[in-house]
């Protein structure tokens, strides 16, 4: 038996809601902020000493942007694929700093400046695991996602020249970072 709130969403899923009007809103709203955040596109004077960034030219960048995403099944459907797994991550972190935030009593609590080495771990796991969601939600002409693709091409040439170089090029990057960070705490000695 169907729910009238679940005859709602599956008429709403009809519509195009979650296939056209959220996705176009959701780039659009975002383009238009990294615009008028940056002020790539230019800024006009508003007052004597203050500038803005030009709104209407940053408007209608943003709709072709979110226009030309909405026209791209594939981009949709990677966006649609995407984003709840990326909600189910930030959920996750968000629960984790909650169960510290219990056994931290009635202090205040400041993660980044209490743990910055932790805090750091934290960013480069939450993006290795951006950026694997990224590439389980963008598929090939073949259905393949990208990531069982790049999977199944590194275990079938584990011993090939380019998976080899690639492990090399990493331990190089991590060997020369070990070797020149500082460890004086940024004092010459």
């Amino acid at each position: 038996m169907t729910t009238p709130l679940q005859n709602a969403i599956e008429f709403l899923r009809e519509f195009g809601l979650f296939d056209v009007v959220l996705p176009f809103l959701l780039v659009f709203a975002l383009i238009f902020a990294i615009l008028e955040k940056t002020k790539i596109l230019g800024t006009e004077k508003i007052g004597e000493d203050k500038e803005a960034p030009k709104k209407e030219l940053n408007t209608i960048v943003a709709f072709v942007i979110a226009m030309l995403v909405v026209a791209t099944n594939k981009v949709v459907s990677a966006i649609n694929s995407a984003l709840p797994n990326v909600v189910l991550i930030i959920v996750a972190f968000v629960a984790f700093l909650m169960m510290i935030g219990i056994f931290m009593g009635s202090k205040e609590f400041k993660f980044k400046e209490d743990y910055p080495k932790v805090t750091l771990a934290f960013v480069i796991i939450s993006m290795i695991i951006l950026i694997l969601i990224i590439l389980n939600s963008l598929t090939l002409e073949s259905g393949q996602t990208w990531l069982d693709y790049l999977l199944t091409y590194v275990i079938n040439n584990f011993s090939g020249p380019i998976v080899m170089s690639i492990i090399f090029l990493l331990v190089a990057i991590l060997a020369i970072y070990y070797i020149t960070k500082s460890t004086s705490g940024g004092k010459k000695e």
